[in-house]
């Protein structure tokens, strides 16, 4: 399906192959370049909201819609990482963009990394936010019971264990507002997509062990100095065996952070895609002398 021009914002909607998808314009005339948005579970494209203007400001900006999230279809009853990696494939084919910095948070950094992994050629950079890796045995049988009590339907229990995770108990005053918005996001989230996402985010953290020292192109593993689940030490990690890996730590910041403090994420992202726009602009010269061929 073609895209359909929106009302606002100059953004066009589109459907690329049962994936749902938004892209919004560079405010910069020239700015050619394309950044990628990948939400993590229970969450959909609008999770990105605060992200969009400050990106926009040098880039053209797409998010959308995880298998079995918002408008998209649903991933198989088992599905692999493989499978979502092939998504953001799909949606680049649409749109016919070569290549893409890739930005994924949580499950949606899982899937980044299998894309640049997967599809180098096709990735300018990839920033993993909040990711998992290689957890310890008692981390992963606490996941592992999560993901076995999803059922049918959302539990709101499991909810509020989930935001008290994500953003504290209490909730702080000024945090209360994007807590009650990641809540509606999780409340309507279609269970079975949920649940099958989940499950393969619960068996998938050393789905990258041994295989980042192949990663060939720029990397920034960004994760709250707060988040337990996608600790700092999973991330250092990462970076210290990606070839052109880096590790940052956002103080006192949990799990959505993007959210919680998007001041501080946004100025870390746009301070990695310049570097990284600059390191591929460089090394694409030749190539790329005749225009833009994102």
């Amino acid at each position: 399906m073609k895209p359909e021009r929106a009302l606002h914002r100059d953004v066009t909607r589109g459907n690329a192959a049962g994936t749902s998808y938004s892209v919004y314009p560079p405010r910069a005339g020239d700015a050619c370049e394309t950044v990628v948005l990948i939400h993590g579970v229970g969450m959909n494209q609008s999770v990105w909201s605060p992200q969009i203007d400050a990106l926009t400001a040098r880039y053209r900006v797409v998010a959308y819609d995880m298998l079995g999230h918002g408008g998209s279809t649903m991933p198989a009853p088992v599905p692999t990482l493989g499978e979502y990696a092939s998504q953001l494939e799909r949606v680049l084919d649409e749109l016919e963009v070569e290549r893409a910095h890739v930005v994924g948070h949580s499950m949606g950094a899982l899937v980044a990394l299998e894309f640049a992994l997967t599809h180098p050629q096709r990735t300018r950079s990839v920033v993993a936010m909040n990711a998992v890796y290689d957890r310890t045995p008692g981390q992963r049988e606490a996941v592992m019971n999560r993901a076995a009590t999803l059922g049918d339907a959302p539990a709101e229990a499991g909810i509020d264990v989930t935001l008290t995770r994500w953003f504290g108990d209490p909730v702080p005053a000024h945090l209360t507002k994007a807590a009650e918005a990641v809540r509606e996001l999780l409340l309507t989230v279609d269970p079975i997509g949920y649940a099958r996402t989940y499950q393969l985010f619960a068996r998938s953290d050393d789905a990258h062990v041994g295989r980042l020292s192949a990663l060939a192109v720029p990397a920034l593993f960004l994760t709250g100095e707060c988040d337990a689940n996608s600790n700092p030490a999973m991330s250092q990690a990462m970076a210290a065996v990606a070839p052109f890996g880096r590790a940052q730590i956002i103080a006192n910041e949990r799990h959505m952070m993007n959210v919680t403090n998007p001041a501080q994420v946004n100025e870390r992202l746009l301070e990695f895609l310049l570097s990284a726009s600059t390191a591929s602009t460089a090394s694409d010269r030749p190539s790329d002398a005749g225009g833009c061929h994102d």
